[in-house]
Protein backbone atom coordinates (compact mmCIF):
# COMPACT_ATOMS: atom_id res chain seq x y z
CA UNK A 1 0.00 0.00 0.00
CA UNK A 2 1.06 3.51 -1.33
CA UNK A 3 1.66 5.63 2.37
CA UNK A 4 3.50 8.69 0.44
CA UNK A 5 3.57 10.51 -3.11
CA UNK A 6 5.27 12.93 -4.15
CA UNK A 7 8.07 14.18 -6.67
CA UNK A 8 11.35 14.61 -5.59
CA UNK A 9 13.33 17.23 -7.27
CA UNK A 10 16.72 18.81 -7.98
CA UNK A 11 18.67 16.79 -5.92
CA UNK A 12 21.45 17.81 -5.17
CA UNK A 13 24.15 15.02 -4.05
CA UNK A 14 27.78 15.29 -2.80
CA UNK A 15 29.31 11.82 -2.04
CA UNK A 16 32.16 11.26 0.76
CA UNK A 17 34.46 7.98 1.14
CA UNK A 18 33.83 7.05 4.88
CA UNK A 19 35.53 4.52 7.01
CA UNK A 20 33.19 1.49 7.07
CA UNK A 21 34.13 1.56 10.58
CA UNK A 22 32.70 4.61 11.08
CA UNK A 23 29.35 3.55 9.96
CA UNK A 24 28.84 0.29 11.51
CA UNK A 25 27.41 1.31 14.40
CA UNK A 26 24.62 2.96 12.66
CA UNK A 27 23.98 -0.47 10.00
CA UNK A 28 19.93 -1.58 11.18
CA UNK A 29 19.87 -4.92 12.19
CA UNK A 30 19.43 -7.29 9.33
CA UNK A 31 21.25 -5.19 6.47
CA UNK A 32 24.84 -4.78 5.70
CA UNK A 33 26.81 -1.88 4.30
CA UNK A 34 26.80 -1.68 0.36
CA UNK A 35 29.89 -1.09 -1.38
CA UNK A 36 30.67 0.50 -4.47
CA UNK A 37 34.46 -0.72 -5.92
CA UNK A 38 34.86 -1.69 -2.27
CA UNK A 39 34.41 1.83 -1.46
CA UNK A 40 31.70 2.95 0.85
CA UNK A 41 29.93 6.44 1.32
CA UNK A 42 27.61 8.97 2.39
CA UNK A 43 26.06 11.61 1.04
CA UNK A 44 24.67 15.09 2.08
CA UNK A 45 21.31 15.49 -0.42
CA UNK A 46 19.50 18.64 -0.83
CA UNK A 47 16.57 18.33 -3.14
CA UNK A 48 12.43 19.54 -3.20
CA UNK A 49 9.67 17.83 -2.00
CA UNK A 50 6.92 18.95 -3.95
CA UNK A 51 3.09 17.98 -4.50
CA UNK A 52 3.57 16.11 -1.67
CA UNK A 53 0.36 13.74 -0.77
CA UNK A 54 0.12 11.18 2.38
CA UNK A 55 -2.62 8.09 1.62
CA UNK A 56 -3.80 10.36 -1.18
CA UNK A 57 -4.42 13.19 0.96
CA UNK A 58 -2.61 17.00 0.38
CA UNK A 59 -2.08 18.42 3.34
CA UNK A 60 -2.47 22.21 3.62
CA UNK A 61 1.18 24.16 3.74
CA UNK A 62 2.87 20.63 3.69
CA UNK A 63 2.97 20.03 0.06
CA UNK A 64 5.99 21.88 -0.72
CA UNK A 65 9.45 22.13 0.94
CA UNK A 66 13.00 21.18 1.28
CA UNK A 67 14.98 18.39 2.61
CA UNK A 68 18.56 17.74 3.37
CA UNK A 69 19.53 14.60 4.78
CA UNK A 70 23.41 12.92 5.27
CA UNK A 71 22.46 9.15 4.07
CA UNK A 72 24.68 5.73 3.38
CA UNK A 73 24.17 2.52 2.20
CA UNK A 74 23.04 -0.71 3.05
CA UNK A 75 21.55 -3.71 1.46
CA UNK A 76 19.42 -7.10 2.23
CA UNK A 77 19.40 -10.34 0.94
CA UNK A 78 15.68 -11.35 0.52
CA UNK A 79 15.33 -14.70 -1.20
CA UNK A 80 17.99 -14.60 -3.45
CA UNK A 81 18.32 -11.28 -4.22
CA UNK A 82 19.69 -8.28 -2.71
CA UNK A 83 17.79 -5.56 -2.09
CA UNK A 84 19.85 -2.74 -1.77
CA UNK A 85 18.89 0.45 0.44
CA UNK A 86 19.74 3.81 2.28
CA UNK A 87 19.84 4.68 5.98
CA UNK A 88 19.88 7.58 7.09
CA UNK A 89 21.88 9.54 9.68
CA UNK A 90 19.82 12.92 10.31
CA UNK A 91 16.83 14.19 7.87
CA UNK A 92 16.13 17.93 7.89
CA UNK A 93 12.81 19.21 6.68
CA UNK A 94 10.73 22.57 7.29
CA UNK A 95 7.67 21.47 8.54
CA UNK A 96 7.40 19.88 12.06
CA UNK A 97 4.38 17.98 11.32
CA UNK A 98 6.78 16.39 8.94
CA UNK A 99 9.45 15.49 11.57
CA UNK A 100 6.62 13.72 13.72
CA UNK A 101 5.23 11.76 11.03
CA UNK A 102 8.36 10.32 9.86
CA UNK A 103 9.98 9.66 12.94
CA UNK A 104 6.61 8.32 14.52
CA UNK A 105 5.64 5.73 11.56
CA UNK A 106 8.96 4.95 10.17
CA UNK A 107 11.45 5.09 13.23
CA UNK A 108 13.16 7.83 11.09
CA UNK A 109 15.69 11.07 12.26
CA UNK A 110 14.15 13.91 11.52
CA UNK A 111 14.49 17.12 12.88
CA UNK A 112 13.04 20.53 11.92
CA UNK A 113 15.48 23.72 11.18
CA UNK A 114 14.78 26.74 9.24
CA UNK A 115 15.24 26.37 5.21
CA UNK A 116 15.12 28.35 1.88
CA UNK A 117 16.50 27.61 -1.47
CA UNK A 118 17.56 28.49 -4.54
CA UNK A 119 16.77 27.35 -8.41
CA UNK A 120 18.18 29.72 -10.79
CA UNK A 121 17.89 27.81 -14.03
CA UNK A 122 19.36 29.68 -16.68
CA UNK A 123 20.16 28.81 -20.60
CA UNK A 124 24.10 28.56 -19.70
CA UNK A 125 24.06 27.12 -16.10
CA UNK A 126 22.02 26.10 -13.42
CA UNK A 127 22.46 27.30 -9.69
CA UNK A 128 20.89 25.37 -7.37
CA UNK A 129 21.52 25.80 -3.38
CA UNK A 130 19.87 24.59 -0.13
CA UNK A 131 20.39 26.22 2.86
CA UNK A 132 19.24 25.06 6.42
CA UNK A 133 19.27 26.71 10.06
CA UNK A 134 18.40 25.70 13.72
CA UNK A 135 15.02 27.99 15.19
CA UNK A 136 17.06 28.83 17.98
CA UNK A 137 20.38 30.67 16.58
CA UNK A 138 23.53 30.30 14.64
CA UNK A 139 24.82 30.41 11.49
CA UNK A 140 23.41 28.85 7.72
CA UNK A 141 24.48 25.37 6.39
CA UNK A 142 24.77 25.49 2.86
CA UNK A 143 24.83 22.92 -0.12
CA UNK A 144 25.18 24.79 -3.29
CA UNK A 145 25.65 24.25 -6.97
CA UNK A 146 26.77 25.20 -10.36
CA UNK A 147 25.88 22.74 -12.65
CA UNK A 148 25.96 22.42 -16.82
CA UNK A 149 22.12 23.13 -17.97
CA UNK A 150 22.45 19.50 -20.31
CA UNK A 151 21.20 16.06 -18.24
CA UNK A 152 22.94 13.31 -19.19
CA UNK A 153 21.59 9.66 -18.89
CA UNK A 154 22.53 7.44 -15.77
CA UNK A 155 25.34 5.38 -17.14
CA UNK A 156 25.27 1.71 -16.48
CA UNK A 157 27.73 0.80 -13.56
CA UNK A 158 28.65 4.45 -12.55
CA UNK A 159 28.88 5.74 -9.24
CA UNK A 160 26.26 7.84 -9.99
CA UNK A 161 24.12 4.59 -10.70
CA UNK A 162 24.88 3.26 -7.38
CA UNK A 163 24.52 6.60 -5.36
CA UNK A 164 20.90 6.93 -6.69
CA UNK A 165 19.96 3.17 -7.70
CA UNK A 166 18.80 2.15 -3.74
CA UNK A 167 14.74 1.50 -3.82
CA UNK A 168 14.28 0.64 -0.09
CA UNK A 169 14.80 2.53 2.96
CA UNK A 170 15.63 1.14 6.47
CA UNK A 171 15.75 2.39 10.26
CA UNK A 172 16.62 0.45 13.06
CA UNK A 173 13.81 0.63 15.74
CA UNK A 174 15.24 -2.01 17.93
CA UNK A 175 18.20 -4.52 19.06
CA UNK A 176 16.71 -6.65 16.63
CA UNK A 177 14.08 -4.74 14.29
CA UNK A 178 14.19 -2.84 11.88
CA UNK A 179 11.71 -0.95 9.71
CA UNK A 180 12.07 -1.41 5.89
CA UNK A 181 10.01 0.43 3.41
CA UNK A 182 10.29 0.17 -0.83
CA UNK A 183 10.80 3.50 -3.04
CA UNK A 184 9.88 3.76 -6.57
CA UNK A 185 10.78 6.13 -9.13
CA UNK A 186 12.28 6.39 -12.76
CA UNK A 187 15.80 6.08 -13.49
CA UNK A 188 17.00 9.72 -13.07
CA UNK A 189 18.80 12.28 -15.46
CA UNK A 190 21.77 13.86 -13.96
CA UNK A 191 23.62 17.43 -14.73
CA UNK A 192 27.28 17.36 -14.19
CA UNK A 193 28.41 19.77 -11.36
CA UNK A 194 31.10 22.93 -12.64
CA UNK A 195 31.31 24.11 -8.66
CA UNK A 196 30.17 23.06 -5.18
CA UNK A 197 30.17 24.79 -2.00
CA UNK A 198 29.08 23.14 1.31
CA UNK A 199 29.71 25.22 4.34
CA UNK A 200 28.48 24.74 7.98
CA UNK A 201 29.56 22.95 11.33
CA UNK A 202 28.86 19.21 10.40
CA UNK A 203 30.56 17.93 13.26
CA UNK A 204 27.83 19.83 15.71
CA UNK A 205 25.22 18.71 12.71
CA UNK A 206 26.16 15.06 12.53
CA UNK A 207 28.64 14.31 15.63
CA UNK A 208 32.80 13.99 15.31
CA UNK A 209 31.96 10.66 13.65
CA UNK A 210 31.60 12.40 10.43
CA UNK A 211 33.62 15.09 10.50
CA UNK A 212 37.02 13.71 8.90
CA UNK A 213 34.95 13.04 6.22
CA UNK A 214 32.78 15.65 5.73
CA UNK A 215 35.99 18.06 6.34
CA UNK A 216 37.05 16.46 3.27
CA UNK A 217 36.60 17.14 -0.48
CA UNK A 218 33.70 14.63 -1.72
CA UNK A 219 34.65 12.09 -4.27
CA UNK A 220 31.79 13.32 -6.54
CA UNK A 221 29.15 15.19 -6.51
CA UNK A 222 26.27 15.41 -9.04
CA UNK A 223 22.28 17.04 -9.51
CA UNK A 224 19.74 14.39 -10.54
CA UNK A 225 16.96 15.96 -11.82
CA UNK A 226 14.48 13.73 -9.76
CA UNK A 227 10.16 12.44 -10.73
CA UNK A 228 7.57 11.24 -8.99
CA UNK A 229 8.44 9.01 -6.34
CA UNK A 230 5.88 6.59 -4.54
CA UNK A 231 6.92 5.60 -0.60
CA UNK A 232 5.06 2.20 0.55
CA UNK A 233 4.10 1.00 4.08
CA UNK A 234 6.60 -0.08 6.39
CA UNK A 235 7.41 -3.85 7.13
CA UNK A 236 8.98 -5.26 9.90
CA UNK A 237 12.12 -7.42 9.59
Amino acid sequence: MTFLTASWRKLLMANYEVDPAVLKPYVPFGTELDFWQGKCYVSLVGFMFMDTRILGVSVPFHRHFEEVNLRFYVRRQVEGEWRRGVVFIKEIVPKPAITLVANTVYGEHYATYRMRHTWDLQPERHIISYEWKPFWGGNWYKLAAETSPIARTLEVGSEAEFITEHYWGYAQTGPQSTNEYQVQHPRWDIYPVKKLEVAGDFTRLYGPAFSASLAAAPASCFLAEGSEVSVFQKARI
